[in-house]
Formats: structure tokens, C-alpha cells, sequence
């Protein structure tokens, strides 16, 4: 079941997130004083990509410096970010087979806002 929503996830929503993460890593990589949030971003991307069948938990390792990096990532691409994923799924919501993906895509902000001190891991069934 979790293939079939990743394939249907992927071609309404989920491309469309993945190069808005692949954008921002390749950015950041750029800039090499942001490459920490060019792999956080390459790894939501994967993320966004196929979310069915995994989740979000904290790194327990994670500091004080997670905290201030989310908050310069909150400030230079996470709120635009967030902003794709809100369309996304305003737009998912047009069809009533389009609303759990909307809702699912909703899910997405908050890692979307602050992607550093998390861990994306296969959900255990």
C-alpha cells in the first residue's frame, strides 16, 4: 500500500517538493559556509519525495547549534519551503482523493522549518 501512495505522492506533489529541496541544497552547497544545510536539504528531499513508510524523530545528539542553524535555515529557505508545501497542498485539496495528500503534505512543514536535530527513519510496522 505504501508503494502505491509513494507513487501517487510522487507524481502530484512530490517531484515538485523534491526539486524544491534539490534547489536549496545545490544553493547552500554553493555558498560552502551553508554546505551542513545543503545535505539537510538533500536528505528532505528524499524525504519529500517518498514519505510513506517513514518518519521524523529527534536526534537525541542534537544541540544548541541545531537550534541556531535551524533558525538562520527558518530565516533563508525554510519559509519559502514551507510555503511550497502549504500550495502544494492547497492544491491537492481541489479532489477529494487529493485531500490525504494534502494533509500528508501538511505533516511535511514543521521538518521543513527546522531540519537540523531531526532523523528520518523506516517506520516499524
Amino acid at each position: 500500500m505504501r508503494t502505491l501512495l509513494n507513487i501517487i505522492w510522487f507524481i502530484f506533489s512530490g517531484l515538485w517538493l523534491w526539486l524544491a529541496y534539490m534547489l536549496a541544497g545545490v544553493i547552500c552547497c554553493l555558498l560552502i559556509v551553508t554546505i551542513p544545510w545543503g545535505i539537510a536539504s538533500f536528505r528532505m528531499a528524499n524525504y519529500a519525495a517518498w514519505p510513506f513508510g517513514r518518519e521524523v524523530v529527534e536526534r537525541p545528539t542534537s544541540g544548541i547549534f541545531s537550534l541556531i542553524g535551524n533558525i538562520i535555515w527558518l530565516v533563508v529557505a525554510g519559509w519559502w519551503i514551507a510555503l511550497t508545501h502549504i500550495t502544494t497542498a492547497i492544491a491537492l485539496c481541489i479532489t477529494i482523493i487529493g485531500i490525504p495528500m494534502a494533509v500528508a503534505n501538511l505533516k511535511l512543514i514543521p521538518i521543513s522549518l527546522m531540519p537540523l536535530g531531526k532523523q528520518i527513519v523506516t517506520k516499524r510496522y
